[in-house]
């Protein structure tokens, strides 16, 4: 019988020639945790910590979605004291320009004068 091998050889697990072009090879060279670690990561601590980075990222995006919701609330404030400012304004605008002495003024051109004498009452006998 044969013996069992592989079709390539197995590579020994040492420091080998990283390629510059890898980006993770950049970070993994950069960040080398190797002597915290040991050569290869725990299994047992790959959960633990992609929940935090998880709790992490979700903590960061809450914060995020609240500081966007507090700009819309002052913005949509703002906007409500001008919209308030304007209708005080043409209120008052529109009460003055209804003041019997205004309107007469404005009439005036038309040709058209105010009654001096009040209404008489038409009773009808039956």
């Amino acid at each position: 019988m044969s013996k069992n091998s592989f079709r390539k050889p197995i590579k020994p697990l040492g420091k080998t020639k990283k390629s510059w072009l890898n980006p993770f090879a950049f970070i993994e060279q950069k960040l080398d945790i190797s002597g915290l670690l040991g050569e290869q990561v725990p299994v047992k601590l790959v959960p633990p910590f992609l929940y935090a980075a998880f709790l992490a990222m979700l903590y960061i995006w809450s914060n995020h979605q609240a500081e966007n919701t507090i700009r819309k609330i002052e913005r949509t404030q703002q906007e409500v004291e001008d919209l308030r400012a304007d209708v005080t304004t043409l209120e008052a605008e529109y009460m003055f320009s209804s003041k019997q002495s205004e309107v007469a003024k404005k009439i005036q051109p038309l040709g058209l004068v105010e009654i001096e004498e009040p209404p008489q009452r038409i009773v009808l006998e039956k």
